[in-house]
Formats: C-alpha cells, sequence, structure tokens
C-alpha cells in the first residue's frame, strides 16, 4: 500500500535522525520494511530515503552495507528480502575501497553476496572487490569467478568493462554451481593437467560449427588423453546437464528465474562438449546423452522460452557428423519431437543430408532410422544373463523389464547375482527400456501424422519397416491397413479381413482412414478391434470424420465452426507445433503475424485458422514478457500453398494478404473444391487444439476467469453442444458403460454422463468433464490429477483420449460419493 505526503515525510525524518545517531542496526529494518512497500521500486519520489542515507559520512555508510550484506546471508534462499537488500545496496552505491574504520570481512561478505547473483548490478562494484583481492594475494571464490563472467555476457558494455578482468580469471575452467560442472570440475582436478585443457578448450567454442583450428587442437587433445576415455567423461558430463542447480542463485523477481535456466557463461563449454563427440565415434550412450541434451536445451523456462537453443543445435550438429544407427535414430526421433524452429529446420537438414547420401527418400530414411533396440522379435527379447533370464517386452507404448530365473520362475527385482556380475548389461538393458518408451511414443505421433502425407509402400518394404518391425511393429499391428484395396488387420499371427481371412500376399499398402469408407463399414472394424481386444495406438477406426456442412457449403470460402472460441494461447502453440502448424506467439505490441499454418505440399494446399490476441490489460492478460495468455479464434481456410500470405495485427482486427514483389491477390479454395480427408484431418487437428486448450475445460473457472469476462463463454462450453470427439466419446461410452462395475448408476444421456451416487446425482459433460448436481444443477469443481494408479475402465479401444480418462475417473469416483475423502470436494457436495 502507498505512503500518504505525511508517512512519507515522517520515515524520511526518522531515517535521517537515525543515520545523524549512527543507529545502522535501527536503519537496516526500516530499509527492509519500506523496500517491500515500494516493491524495490526507488523511484524518483522515494529517492528522498536513498539520498538520507547517502549524506551520512563514510564510516556510517560502510557499517550500514557491511550489515546489509551481512543479513543478506542470515536470510534463507528465496526470501523476498534478500532481493531487497541487493536493490538497496545498487540504490546506495557502495563505499569507496574500506578504510580503517570499516570492518575487515566487509569484503568477504560483499563478494559472497555477489557469488549468489546470476548478473550483478554494478560492473565496476565487480571489478573494485576483485582488485582488492588480487592485491592482497587472495585466491577469487568460484562463485565470484562465475558471476563476473555471467555479467561480462549479460550487460550491454560487459565487454568493455569486464573483459580485462574476465581474461585473468581462467579459474575455474567452467562456472560451478550447475551439477554437471561440478562433476567435471571435480573430474579434472585429480586428473591428468591435459583433462582441464580439454575443458577450457571446451569453453572457447563460441561460434556456430568449430573451425577447423578448433578441431585440430581439440583432436590433439583427444588422442593424447585417449578417445575411449574422453568418450566416457563427457558424456557423463552431459547426462547432468539440466539437473538442479547445486548452488541456488538469487531470483530477481523479474525475468527468467536463474535457477531455472543454464549458465551462460556454461553454453559455449557444453557446446564444445558436443562437438567433442562428434570426433569420435558414435556409441549408443553418447548418442542418448545428446539426444537427451537437446530436449533439455529446449525446456521452456517461464520467462525466457527455450532454455538454450545454441545448445541443442550444437547437439544435433553433433548428432549430424557422427555416423551409425543410434545417432539417426535420435534425429529422427527429435524430428518428431522438437517444435523450436531453428532447431527443427538443422533436424530436417541432417536427416534430407543422410537421405540424399544414402539414396533415399526422407520417409524412407525415417522408417529404416527405428532401431530394434535389442528386441528379436516383435514386442520382445530375452537376454541370458548367468542363470537369469531378463524379458524385455512392449505392451502398449511403454516397455517392460521382467526377470526369470534358473528354473523359469518370474522374480520380482533384479537378482542379486545380476547387478554383480553384469553391471553392464544391466544397465545397457535400463537404457534399451527408456528408449524403447521415447522411440513409441515418436513413432506414434509419426504414424497419426501418415494420413495426409499420401504415402503407399511396395507389401515387402511395408513389412519389413513396418508390420514385422520389431519395434514398429507393436504400433502398426495395431492399426488398419489397405492392402490392395481391402482392409485388413492384425490378429492370430496374421493379417486378417473383417471376416477373418488370412490375407498372406499383395502388392500394395496404404494407411487405412474411415472417410473413405461407409459408415457401416467403419462401425464394423471398430466391432472387429474389440472382439480381437486391440487397443489402438491413436484414435483410427474411432476416428472423427468432418464432413462439409451446409453453413460451409454456404459461407463457401471458408469454416467458422471453430470460430469464438477462448484458448490458452501457449497451450495452443505447443499442439500445434507438435501437429505440424506454424504458429507465432501474439506480443501485446504493435506488432503483425500470420495465422497459424499448415502446409500440405502433397496436395498443393495451406490450411490457415485465423487466431488473435486476447485481452487489453499488460499483466493480467499477458505474461511478462508480454506474449497474451489466451488467443480469440476465427475462421479456417485454404489457399494454394504458394498463396501470399495473410496478416493481422497480434491485438485483433481483419487479416490482409501481404502482396509483396508484384504478387497478386490469390482467392481461398472453396470448401467444395477441398479433398473430403484433407478437410476432416485438418477440421480434427482444429477440434484438437479447441479441445485441449480451450479455458472451458479448466474446472476452477466457474467464475469466468479474469473479472469474470469470460463466464458466459465458461458456460456455453463447459456444458454446451458436444463437437466431434465428444459425440465419439459418447458413441465410446454407451458401449462401455454396461460392462463397467458401475453400470447400474451411470446412464448416457444427450451431452452429460449421468451418475447416480449415495449423496447427489451428478452429470458430467462429455466435452469439458466439468460436473452439476442436484439439486438445482450446482457446480462441482473437481480437479483432475495425473495419478497411474487412479482406476482403470478395462479395455479401451484406443489410446491418448486424456479427458474420457478424467470423465471415467470422476464417474468412479462419484459413484462412491460415501467414501470420498478430499476436503475440497466434500466442502462442497
Amino acid at each position: 500500500m502507498d505512503m500518504s505526503p505525511d508517512e512519507y515525510s515522517r520515515l524520511v525524518r526518522d531515517v535521517r535522525a537515525l543515520v545523524a545517531a549512527g543507529e545502522v542496526d535501527g536503519i537496516v529494518p526500516r530499509l527492509l520494511a519500506h523496500a517491500e512497500t515500494v516493491g524495490n521500486h526507488w523511484g524518483s519520489r522515494h529517492r528522498k530515503v536513498i539520498d538520507a542515507v547517502r549524506d551520512a559520512d563514510g564510516p556510517f555508510r560502510q557499517r550500514l552495507v557491511h550489515a546489509l550484506a551481512a543479513r543478506f546471508h542470515e536470510l534463507e534462499p528465496g526470501t523476498p528480502a534478500r532481493r531487497s537488500i541487493v536493490a538497496l545496496l545498487a540504490n546506495l552505491q557502495l563505499p569507496e575501497p574500506p578504510g580503517e574504520d570499516q570492518p575487515l570481512d566487509t569484503r568477504a561478505v560483499l563478494i559472497r553476496l555477489a557469488g549468489e547473483q546470476d548478473v550483478h548490478y554494478s560492473a565496476g562494484e565487480l571489478i573494485r572487490l576483485a582488485e582488492l583481492e588480487l592485491a592482497d594475494g587472495h585466491e577469487l571464490p568460484g562463485e565470484f569467478v562465475a558471476v563476473v563472467r555471467r555479467t561480462q555476457l549479460a550487460v550491454w558494455n560487459g565487454k568493455a568493462q569486464l573483459g580485462p578482468l574476465a581474461a585473468k580469471l581462467s579459474r575455474p575452467v567452467v562456472n560451478p554451481g550447475e551439477a554437471w560442472a561440478d562433476l567435471a570440475l571435480a573430474d579434472v582436478a585429480g586428473l591428468d593437467p591435459s583433462w582441464e585443457q580439454l575443458l577450457a578448450h571446451a569453453a572457447t567454442a563460441n561460434s556456430a560449427r568449430p573451425s577447423a583450428k578448433w578441431e585440430q587442437t581439440a583432436t590433439a587433445l583427444i588422442e593424447e588423453l585417449g578417445a575411449e576415455a574422453v568418450r566416457e567423461r563427457v558424456t557423463a558430463w552431459l547426462r547432468l546437464v539440466g539437473r538442479p542447480r547445486t548452488r541456488l542463485l538469487l531470483d530477481r523477481g523479474w525475468g527468467a528465474d536463474p535457477n531455472a535456466t543454464l549458465d551462460a557463461y556454461n553454453a559455449d563449454a557444453l557446446r564444445g562438449l558436443t562437438w567433442l563427440l562428434s570426433f569420435l565415434p558414435g556409441r549408443p550412450d553418447s548418442d542418448r546423452a545428446l539426444g537427451a541434451l537437446v530436449e533439455t536445451a529446449l525446456r521452456k523456462v517461464q520467462g525466457l522460452g527455450p532454455m538454450n537453443p545454441k545448445i541443442a543445435n550444437a547437439s544435433v550438429n553433433a548428432l549430424a557428423r557422427i555416423d551409425g544407427e543410434t545417432s539417426l535414430a535420435e534425429l529422427a526421433r527429435l524430428a518428431t519431437r522438437v517444435t523450436y524452429k531453428g532447431t527443427l529446420k538443422l533436424l530436417n537438414t541432417a536427416l534430407d543430408a543422410r537421405a540424399t547420401a544414402l539414396g533415399l527418400s526422407r520417409e524412407e530414411i525415417e522408417e529404416l532410422a527405428v532401431p530394434a533396440y535389442g528386441l528379436t522379435e516383435v514386442g520382445r527379447a530375452e537376454f541370458v544373463l548367468g542363470e537369469a533370464t531378463a524379458v524385455l517386452e512392449v505392451h502398449g507404448t511403454r516397455a517392460q523389464l521382467s526377470w526369470q530365473n534358473a528354473a523359469g520362475k518370474t522374480v520380482k527385482s533384479v537378482p542379486a547375482a545380476v547387478k554383480r556380475d553384469h553391471p553392464d548389461e544391466l544397465k545397457e538393458l535400463k537404457a534399451a527400456v527408456k528408449d524403447i518408451d521415447k522411440m513409441l511414443s515418436a513413432q506414434s505421433e509419426r504414424l497419426d501424422r501418415q494420413f495426409l502425407a499420401r504415402r503407399t509402400w511396395p507389401y515387402a518394404a511395408w513389412r519389413e519397416r513396418y508390420l514385422d518391425h520389431p519395434l514398429v511393429g507393436t504400433l502398426a499391428r495395431r492399426l488398419l491397413w489397405t492392402v490392395d484395396g481391402t482392409t485388413v488387420g492384425y490378429a492370430d499371427g496374421e493379417l486378417r479381413t473383417l471376416t477373418d481371412d488370412a490375407v498372406t500376399d499383395a502388392t500394395e499398402v496404404r494407411l487405412w482412414h474411415p472417410v473413405d469408407q461407409d459408415p457401416a463399414e467403419t462401425v464394423a472394424w471398430r466391432d472387429w478391434l474389440e472382439r480381437h481386444a486391440v487397443t489402438q495406438p491413436f484414435k483410427q477406426a474411432h476416428r472423427e470424420v468432418y464432413l462439409l456442412t451446409d453453413a460451409e457449403r454456404a459461407t463457401g470460402t471458408y469454416s467458422n465452426r471453430f470460430a469464438a472460441h477462448v484458448l490458452r494461447q501457449h497451450q495452443f502453440n505447443s499442439l500445434a507445433a507438435i501437429r505440424g502448424w506454424r504458429n507465432k506467439l501474439r506480443l501485446m505490441v504493435d506488432d503483425e503475424a500470420p495465422p497459424a499454418t499448415r502446409e500440405l505440399p502433397q496436395w498443393g494446399l495451406r490450411a490457415e485458422y485465423w487466431i488473435e490476441g486476447e485481452g487489453e490489460h499488460y499483466g493480467t492478460d499477458t505474461t511478462e514478457s508480454g506474449s497474451f495468455l489466451r488467443l480469440r479464434t476465427d475462421q479456417v481456410r485454404f489457399y494454394p500453398v504458394d498463396a501470399p500470405e495473410n496478416w493481422a495485427h497480434c491485438c485483433g482486427g481483419e487479416y490482409t494478404m501481404w502482396l509483396r514483389d508484384g504478387a497478386e491477390r490469390v482467392d481461398p479454395v472453396p470448401l467444395t473444391d477441398i479433398p473430403p480427408l484433407v478437410l476432416s484431418e485438418v477440421l480434427r487437428d482444429v477440434d484438437l487444439f479447441v479441445g485441449v486448450a480451450s479455458v472451458g475445460n479448466d474446472p476452477t473457472w466457474q467464475d469466468g476467469g479474469p473479472g469474470g469476462r469470460f463466464r458466459e463463454y465458461w458456460t456455453s462450453y463447459g456444458f454446451g453442444d458436444l463437437n466431434q470427439s465428444a459425440e465419439t466419446r459418447r458413441a465410446l461410452l454407451n458401449r462401455l458403460i454396461p460392462r463397467l462395475a458401475i453400470a447400474d448408476r451411470c446412464t448416457v444421456e444427450g451431452r452429460f454422463l449421468h451418475v447416480k451416487g449415495e449423496r447427489h446425482t451428478y452429470k458430467i459433460h462429455l466435452g469439458s468433464g466439468n460436473i452439476l448436481m442436484t439439486p438445482n444443477d450446482q457446480y462441482l469443481c473437481i480437479v483432475p490429477k495425473s495419478n497411474a494408479a487412479a482406476p482403470q475402465a478395462g479395455y479401451l479401444p484406443y489410446e491418448g483420449d486424456r479427458m474420457l480418462g478424467v470423465i471415467l475417473s470422476k464417474a468412479i469416483m462419484l459413484a462412491d460419493d460415501t467414501r470420498i475423502t478430499d476436503p475440497t470436494i466434500l466442502s462442497q457436495l
């Protein structure tokens, strides 16, 4: 709360009185209390307090600086007062070099304080403290060296101010405080000096790619130390990247939390380490470490975005240089997972180069890049380790490792003899389980995007790369395929028709899609999958089909089917990237952007989803960095793939085509001219965006969110008409409910699953999962939690519908509502 003029004048008088009396212990709490009041923003009005202190004589200011710095170290990390002390010291301006009246340990506490900051406010103060310590023959602590280096990189004239000092500080060779750097420093400290030279050389990797000179020096050091020894140590260091910091830094309270990011100075060293691995023969563990580093470096950090794209790019370039099966597999896997444009471009370039070198298409190289991970048959392998046998099996999209003793009996844990006598093999098996889980997820997403790829395969190649592939086969055998015009599924060891006739030979294969089928045949295939207990890796037989509506025929060139929704922007942006759409985050600035776009070169088309930022208030409607928290949606349109792009202001307004270099305006393609498969898959993507990212799905928004602005939308979406995916969910629930233990308490009526409990009868909306209860349709807020141990509904025909799982788990809980113990839920019942 702001102070009145009289209160502020009284504070200034009190501060001056404390200064005059030399009361350092009395002034510190007053200054910290006022800092909290003004949020550490010492503007022109509040400068009078600062000036009152700065007018004090040198000894008083020196004692005050000492008291503030000492108080900093007494406070727990993360305490807001720590930020206030740093801001105060910056505004007070530190005293001149210590005189006789200054406590002897003031310099030490100031150095410790500096070492806990990501970037120091005053480069001059860092220089002065360093010069005094060095002049006294003291070694600067590693944490202080680290903040000097980070400040040099961060402040606008840091290189000029801190460059000479940083050049003198050659040790530690990397900044301590990160798990990987601490291990590297500990390793090189007890080894041949050439190891420290190698790490120091890695820290000079400040360009996009290694120069010939840099590589020559690195190769000489590798040869001296031994290639395998270098590979093992560097791989061990890289595995620790992204672990929590070992020494926490002060969170400034604005921008990105430095404890959630990577040390800016160490980034060059990490880039250099990836280069070192690229000069060595590939190995599965080091290739995995590089792939994991890409994902770690692209992890989103609030207030920053991707953690460090240049490290991710260096890792991709390293994988591209390494020749081998696992490096290619990592590139292919990452290409299905990475959404950051710069890194994705490098991945695509690397895969295209591999394809060209091998004389294959890009699609073929992605198929051939999938390793077997030791599986000797589809989804299974056995490994004999002494008298024990490890059984590696794939179940759904997860790999499981089980053990049998000498008698063939399954045991619950890893036999002690295996841990003792086969540690390397055990380590590799555990790594294979993790690799399989990652690759299965990537391959499932790749297959789910194949419907629009217009791919066909020769039968023999398809069997080798898909149906009989030890890993991909676990997915392909749960899908439907069209073989020489006949739809088939896999059951009882054979490809089979709808009447279970075996198909053993064919010429051409393509992925089956329901849009091409008679609805009755699609329903028959759903029954077939259920009869053979096949759970598909994603919706295929139950896939939503979006046919042209009368309203869309009337509008002609655009669809309003998914207009007027309010979406969480960052969730939408991530989903769009996963599904192959290009999108630019909308910022509350004077800027324009194209719509969310998916290019379909195989069809000569480009799909557009028109969106705009929602809100007017910076901070309430945006992140700290200014990106809108929410979007409003508009039309879906199609254009020729090479048509000029449409653009609109990020804050809203009409889209217009940007005509450059004499280009002419291009009309949108009439919806009646869009192939049904393309229309269906594009609209399904958009339905997914709305179904997942809509604020109407948030059960805590019954008040309509900020200022209640979205109450009407939240109510209409959360309890309104069902979209196509919710209609599919309703049809499936009609089949599932009779098999559940709670079947006598559940009915599907209209838009809701009705559940009869002891306390109330509940209505769960089949689109949003929101709940109404008797009497009077009172809203019941239950926030779903991710819980692998939650009750399961038994057989489901497909994976991936999180909302279906949420609805079933809520139904199971509410059917037995007398056993609910959660106080938040009980208070509403």
